[in-house]
């Protein structure tokens, strides 16, 4: 096999392209903003880098020129000098993405063995492993790989950003890939200068908070641009790597990735998501995927152009044809055009019953709609068996091939909704419905075993509690608005349209119960006259978040399959459990540490407690993108899951400007749903070395390091007196609050406690102030103290580190999270807290554990330095570094103005302009 052969320097391509971006933004600020503004941006970037590479001793002189300079600025210098950072965090991320693809493809066009990630490599270690065909055709037959896109509050790019960066991406890869002449240079030179120019003039911040109609639709763009092309090609490319392994009898693979989403559905801690949304989310969707169809389908009729004449279509084929009516005489010898001519019509009443869209072009006849997909479905199969019977099996294997793909993974709903809510809400919903049925008074008073008995017998009746002529609490109307709501979506768009129904906070198996109550209370679940258990008609999701939940999770689960009517709605939707794990709130609870520690024994204890009841789990991942929320590389997150974890595939949060990070272009998108999809195929074939096979020895030190890394992150966070008063003073909480990026409230309550802010802005603002201690704190704590009691434990760690991949990827994104901590720069941000003890206090402890986590880091791992073992990931940090620091600096300096009383629109504007350009720099902040 020919190996590619790597450049000199390999990264050469990317240098120039960065700096040719650069050059091009430096023309742009030149000829917008003036020759000294220029100068003025490039003398603070200097004394930024100088500032960075100084030591202790000699950053004194160099901060404060720096802060001479930054505190000269007026507003509009400021905002000038702002943008132009802004923008270079853009651009190199755009250089960073072409360049992965640049490579990619150098590889595959060398003929180089699979890369780490892809379907190919993941194959082989399938054949490796000595998998049958039978149980690989077994696996993708079950199995589910579903990104599920959601709208949490941390993506900052608005759509116009976004599509000057694929434009300019656009530009770099025609470059690439196309022998220009040199007209055609200069044209392209001036194309991308263009390019610039628009990205510099397009405002970077909102004049308006996002509604959810709006999150809505900006996530539907990605579908255009990257889903319903993607996912029918990735299903094809993986169908052509896996038939021969499978035999070429099996012909089509099952739809394995699908996509879900929980924008419009998702009402936990939103109040602004409401049934009205819902339907609308729904009916969106479906124009979407449904304008889609009507395209290919127009052009596929141009291309198959076979006349009868010169072939022989299938009597099913002409039956098709003949029921299009279509009386044109220049296609009476045309049946494939005419049939398409007829599902054209077909889906264009579709589209006009479902979300009242007219179709363009108009159809040319009159057909009734589809009843549902599969009916499409069985249109497009009967012109590709068609096709097949003549010799013309190729004309099948383009478009017609991608459509049936698309048909099949999107249907009419383009990716399921899911409803989720907070647990609280559903007992005091529940609870009113009791009182004023005249059933309970008092529902919350009741025990837990009385609240299962009690709502036991309610499922069992067919009699709906809420009486139409009574009034209730307007939180009771609106949830079962939602639930009629999403009976509603089901009934117009097919049962795929709304899957899952997640329950946050779920604490116990009343929690289930009440949902499953007010879904019977929408005609979502409806029992038999004799009481017998049915189908529920969505799987009732619960999901563990906080330590505690994660650790009790196991005996609620059992609790509840060992009920006889709960047992029946699993199996009546195929002997499977959904389980989502938080992420974000377990790291908030109990740190770095200690969330992974326990997501990974929930994980092994669930499929444990399933499996003694019969019943396969599949796992819904929370993640999100920063470390500190279960973020980080996904195939190798994926892999690192216990074995088991990936019977049925998984489910995982897409969150946030991570959205934007992996799937605004296509071909990055493309690479990491081929990532995931790989990593569950070869973690649910091949799965990590079993838990049980692991020196038991690892899992008791991990444990003992996860008791002591969750007091220390305790202890600071929750119980040093004053921590709340220095994270609010020291990070840009309640300036970040003020961004308009998302329809969501920062807190769940009307509260400043931190016990009460959600886990996104709490991650996303340690990350702004460049400390991030929810992806770190706790560790060098952990393992100092461990090490003092196992004087000879630092050989057995490291062999931990070498054979468990739970515990490799854990220090893996340890290591690219304390390598993003500056604590130079942290340190000015701590110099906003007024209270010069607390300050002092509290910050000598976090540098102290930075320094303690960094150093047992490097002993575990034998690294001389951070992120030694990933060499990629720490030139990207090198080479924006000294674009993202002045941001840092400038973001402080605004900060303090702001909160000294200089509160004018230009500050605050300049403000949230920094947290765009750190976030987009820092690419996994939130």
């Amino acid at each position: 096999m020919l190996l590619v052969a790597d450049p000199p320097d390999k990264e050469q391509a990317l240098r120039e392209d960065i700096r040719l971006l650069g050059r091009l933004l430096g023309d742009v600020v030149r000829a917008r903003a003036g020759e000294a503004a220029f100068t003025r941006v490039e003398t603070i970037r200097q004394k930024a880098v100088a500032f960075h590479r100084a030591d202790g001793a000699g950053r004194g002189a160099i901060r404060q020129s720096l802060d001479e300079l930054l505190l000269g600025l007026q507003p509009r210098q400021v905002l000038e000098v702002v943008r132009a950072f802004s923008y270079f965090s853009h651009l190199a991320n755009v250089a960073e993405d072409v360049h992965q693809d640049r490579r990619r493809r150098a590889h595959r066009t060398a003929g180089s063995p699979p890369q780490h990630g892809s379907l190919a490599q993941a194959l082989q270690q399938v054949d490796a492993a000595g998998v049958s065909g039978e149980s690989l055709k077994a696996w993708l037959a079950r199995a589910r790989i579903t990104p599920v896109l959601t709208a949490h509050p941390t993506e900052v790019r608005r759509v116009s950003i976004l599509e000057c960066e694929r434009a300019v991406g656009g530009l770099l890869r025609t470059r690439d890939r196309t022998e220009l002449t040199p007209d055609e240079v200069a044209e392209w030179d001036r194309g991308l200068y263009r390019t610039v120019l628009r990205l510099w003039e397009t405002a970077m911040l909102r004049v308006a908070r996002l509604r959810v109609s709006d999150e809505i639709e900006n996530a539907l763009g990605y579908y255009t641009s990257t889903f319903l092309a993607g996912i029918p090609r990735l299903h094809r490319d993986a169908e052509d790597q896996i038939r021969p392994r499978i035999g070429d009898a099996y012909q089509t693979l099952p739809a394995f990735v699908t996509m879900g989403s929980w924008i419009g559905g998702d009402r936990d801690g939103n109040p602004y998501v409401n049934a009205e949304t819902l339907e609308f989310a729904a009916r969106s969707q479906a124009e979407v995927v449904l304008r889609y169809y009507l395209a290919e389908a127009h052009a596929l009729g141009r291309e198959l152009s076979i006349s009868s004449r010169l072939a022989r279509p299938t009597p099913e084929l002409m039956a098709l044809a003949a029921g299009a009516g279509d009386g044109s005489p220049f296609r009476q010898d045309e049946p494939y055009r005419q049939a398409l001519v007829g599902i054209y019509a077909r889906l264009a009443a579709t589209a006009e019953t479902v979300c009242a869209v007219s179709a363009e072009p108009p159809p040319m006849v009159r057909q009734p709609p589809y009843r549902e997909a599969a009916e499409l479905a069985r249109d497009l199969a009967c012109i590709r068996a068609s096709l097949s019977t003549h010799g013309c099996e190729a004309l099948g294997d383009g478009r017609l091939d991608l459509l049936q793909r698309a048909v099949a993974v999107f249907g009419f709903h383009l990716a399921s909704l899911d409803l989720r809510q907070n647990a609280d809400v559903h007992e005091v919903v529940v609870a009113e419905l009791l009182a004023k049925g005249g059933t309970c008074d008092d529902y919350l008073a009741l025990a837990e075993n009385e609240r299962v008995e009690l709502l036991e017998r309610e499922l069992a009746s067919a009699r709906p509690l809420r009486c139409e002529y009574v009034q209730y609490a307007e939180t009771v109307d609106s949830e079962l608005a939602c639930l009629r709501a999403a009976h509603a979506v089901i009934e117009r768009h097919g049962a795929r349209a709304i899957e899952n129904y997640v329950i946050s906070k779920c604490e116990s198996v009343s929690d289930l119960l009440e949902t499953a109550l007010l879904l019977k209370e929408a005609g979502l679940f409806v029992p038999d006259a004799d009481g017998r258990p049915r189908a529920l008609a969505l799987n009732v999701v619960p999901l563990f978040e906080t330590i505690a939940d994660l650790r009790q999770s196991p005996e609620i689960m059992a609790a509840a399959l060992a009920l006889p009517r709960y047992r029946a709605w699993v199996a009546e939707r195929g002997m499977y459990q959904e389980i989502m794990l938080g992420y974000s709130d377990s790291n908030k609870d109990g740190g770095y540490l200690t969330s992974n520690w326990e997501l990974h024994k929930a994980q092994i204890r669930l499929i444990e407690t399933c499996g003694a009841a019969g019943v396969t789990p599949r796992f819904f991942h929370g993640r999100g993108g920063t470390v500190g929320r279960g973020g980080g590389p996904s195939h190798d997150a994926i892999l690192a899951q216990p074995a088991g974890s990936l019977a049925l595939g998984l489910r995982v949060t897409e969150q946030g400007e991570m959205i934007s990070a992996k799937y605004s272009d296509p071909a990055l998108g493309r690479r990491n749903l081929e990532a995931i999809a790989a990593a569950a195929l070869e973690g649910g074939l091949v799965p990590a070395l079993p838990e049980g096979e692991l020196d038991p020895a690892f899992h008791e030190t991990v444990e003992a390091l996860s008791g002591i890394a969750y007091r220390a992150y305790r202890s600071l966070v929750y119980e040093t007196p004053g921590f709340e008063e220095f994270f609010r003073a020291a990070t840009p909480i309640r300036e970040l609050s003020d961004l308009k990026i998302g329809s969501r409230p920062a807190s769940r309550k009307a509260s400043s406690r931190i016990e009460d802010l959600r886990a996104i802005p709490w991650v996303f603002s340690w990350s702004q102030s460049r400390l991030l201690i929810p992806g770190w704190f706790g560790f060098g704590t952990a393992v100092t103290e461990w090490l003092a009691e196992h004087p000879d434990g630092l050989a057995r760690l490291q062999e931990m580190n070498r054979r468990w991949p739970f515990f490799s990827t854990l220090l893996s994104n340890l290591d690219m999270v304390l390598a993003k901590t500056d604590l130079g720069i942290a340190s000015r941000y701590a110099e906003l807290v007024d209270d010069v003890a607390l300050r002092d206090g509290v910050f000598a402890r976090i540098a102290a554990e930075h320094a303690a986590a960094t150093r047992c880091l490097l002993e575990i791992t034998g690294q001389s330095t951070l992120l030694e073992a990933n060499p990629t990931l720490a030139r990207s940090l090198r080479d924006r570094l000294p674009y993202l620091d002045p941001l840092n600096h400038l973001q402080v300096e605004l900060l303090r103005r702001f909160r000294s009383g200089t509160d004018d629109e230009s500050t605050k504007r300049a403000i949230h302009l920094t947290i765009n350009g750190l976030a987009a720099g820092l690419r996994n902040s939130g």
